[in-house]
């Protein structure tokens, strides 16, 4: 019995020691912690964010304290630190003075979206159980250190949106494939966007075999995409756009199966896309857009069904668009400008109920608007100017409710403007010009309430300019030029406060005077009356209009003298030229005889005239 007690007494004893051997190592180790994290403070202005950085420890040590309870630190159940998150806490400073020694146990630090300055700390590697780091979108400086392929247990590096400069060195990466002991190892996700890095991207990279994510974009890289980067098969993403990348896409890349999105764009790479894109039946997302690329693109793009986000422009690709497409419901955005494509667009597009974007200006496409782009609800860009497209525009096009930019300019677009038009009640941008439309301009345009830029130019349109272009209240440009419009010019277009670039209705058959309303156009840029038939004086309110630059009131039948005063204190002959009969100061214009009274005043002459005429009139 006693023997039992005596063990019991010895355990208890024993169990007792241990906590506070736990203690001790609590104590010891948070102090460092603490003290360390005390001195980084003391070296960073004015923070109120870390007030909390001052709280005695729980063990009433008035020599230790304990950082557990501080504002964005957290411990482990041993006390340690493992996690310092001040992610946008608005932190000045550097980094310089946070001894990185006393961390022994840090998995997480993230200082994102703040205010720091300065190099990244040569000895950060030291922080050899990191599982996460993210210095993103800060103010630092300097080259990356070599003492990160120390943080082999890292899967997540984020440093975009810093000013970094230098290469990446090959060391960073893991020093092989076959069991490597140094580098990045267990790194997932590799991310530094918008920085200042250069050169080569080191074909060692192809060595993170855990790699899932990899966004390397808008640098200053050059040469090739690294072969070996096809040895990666978790890859999910690859962003590498906005540098200065050349050379072909590797032609192996479909043995990245797991690969959903790919950002290219903005390069200089070149040669044909690889066929076997096709392949890759998980790809949501593929940007080829501005690069070198020729030949075809991938006629089974979306052969899995799941293609999202689909860019190709600014290119020089030939042949027809991908086969694929034409049944691909997932397509949410497709621009595939400025490249030389060929086939029917009646034919090689069908119905997408996602879609919200379609570019396909510039190219070579032929036949005639399908009234099935009208099932595409939520389609909010449609431009496909710069064709070889003949016919009207479907109705179905004109029933969008979502629609906010209408691009069908340059085409051989026939017929006459629906007065379905006014249904598009989110349109913004509506170009027309350079086709072969004719008939008159609806009065419904006017119900385009949120219309800023209307482009009707170089078309057969006829009749008169309808006055409900006056309720575009937010127009900003409009430009009707080329076309056979007659009448006077609407005094209500003088209501359009908000026109700023141009406002165009030269070459036309409008006849009558300029409104003087014109001249509460005060932010316009540009004004284009030339060639017309207008007549009567230039309207003196004309030289309110502050912002103008440019005018040109040439080839049509005014008289009178010119306005003084701003532009026309600036403007040149050629913008008054063939006129019936215009006078003033500009060089090369006949001067007004100050004997002749400007229009609308009153001498002697007039009044005596005006008397003899009143009293003839009175007369039997």
């Amino acid at each position: 019995m006693a023997k039992q007690f005596r063990n019991s007494v010895a355990v208890a004893i024993y169990a007792a020691w241990m906590v506070l051997v736990a203690l001790c190592k609590i104590t010891v180790g948070s102090t460092t912690e603490a003290e360390a994290l005390l001195r980084w403070k003391e070296s960073l202005p004015g923070q109120s964010i870390l007030q909390s950085w001052v709280t005695p420890a729980w063990n009433n040590s008035s020599n230790a304290r304990s950082p557990c309870g501080w504002h964005g630190i957290t411990c482990n159940s041993a006390g340690y630190v493992t996690e310092i998150n001040l992610a946008y806490t608005g932190l000045k400073g550097t980094l310089g003075n946070l001894d990185f020694s006393s961390f022994t146990n840090l998995l997480r630090l993230d200082l994102k979206g703040n205010q720091l300055e300065g190099n990244i700390p040569q000895n950060i590697g030291i922080l050899s159980k990191l599982q996460y780091l993210d210095l993103s979108t800060n103010s630092l400086n300097g080259t990356l250190p070599l003492s990160l392929a120390n943080l082999t247990q890292i899967f997540e590096l984020d440093f975009s949106r810093n000013n970094i400069t230098g290469e990446l060195d090959p060391s960073l990466f893991p020093d092989g494939i076959e069991q490597p002991k140094t580098g990045l190892i267990s790194i997932k996700n590799f991310i530094i966007q918008t920085a200042l890095l250069g050169g080569r991207i080191p074909n060692e990279i192809g060595n993170m075999r855990s790699l899932v994510l990899l966004a390397l974009d808008s640098n200053s890289f050059y040469g090739p995409i690294p072969p070996s980067l096809v040895n990666c098969s978790e890859l999910s993403l690859i962003s590498i756009s906005q540098n200065h990348l050349s050379g072909p896409i590797p032609f192996n890349i479909d043995r990245l199966s797991k690969l959903t999105d790919l950002r290219l764009f903005t390069n200089n790479l070149s040669g044909s896309v690889p066929q076997g894109i096709g392949n890759l039946s998980t790809l949501t997302t593929l940007h080829l857009a501005e690069n070198n690329f020729i030949g075809q693109l991938p006629p089974q793009v979306c052969r899995g069904g799941k293609l999202v986000n689909f860019s190709a422009a600014y290119n020089s690709f030939t042949g027809p668009i991908p086969v694929s497409l034409r049944n691909c419901q997932s397509l949410y955005r497709v621009r595939l400008e400025y490249n030389q494509l060929t086939g029917y667009i009646d034919q090689d597009f069908g119905v997408y109920p996602n879609l919200t974007c379609m570019d396909l200006s510039y190219n070579k496409l032929q036949g005639q608007l399908s009234p099935n782009w009208g099932q595409s609800k939520e389609l909010s860009f449609l431009s496909v100017g710069g064709n070889m497209i003949v016919g009207r525009i479907p109705d179905e096009i004109l029933q969008l409710k979502q629609l906010g930019n209408l691009d069908l300019s340059s085409n051989l677009l026939s017929g006459e403007i629906s007065t379905e038009i006014g249904n598009l009640s989110s349109l913004s941008i509506l170009h027309l010009n350079d086709n072969k439309f004719s008939g008159k301009i609806p009065a419904g345009i006017g119900l385009l309430s949120n219309l800023q830029s209307l482009d009707i130019s170089m078309n057969m349109l006829n009749g008169t300019i309808p006055y409900q272009i006056g309720d575009l209240s937010k127009l900003l440009s409009l430009n009707m030029n080329q076309n056979f419009l007659n009448g006077t010019i609407p005094y209500q277009i003088g209501n359009l406060f908000a026109l700023k670039g141009l406002l165009d209705l030269s070459y036309n058959s409008l006849s009558g005077e300029i409104p003087k309303q014109f001249g509460k156009l005060t932010n316009l840029i540009s004004l284009n009356l030339s060639h017309n038939y207008l007549s009567g004086s230039i309207p003196s309110s004309l030289s309110d209009m502050l912002s103008l630059s440019s005018i040109n009131l040439s080839y049509n039948r005014l008289e009178g003298p010119l306005p003084e005063g701003n532009i026309f204190d600036s403007a040149q002959l050629e913008d008054f030229s063939n006129n019936k009969g215009l006078c003033g100061k500009i060089q090369g214009l006949q001067p007004c005889n100050t004997s002749i009274t400007a229009p609308g005043s009153k001498t002697k002459k007039h009044k005596l005239v005006i008397i003899t005429v009143a009293s003839l009139g009175s007369v039997g």
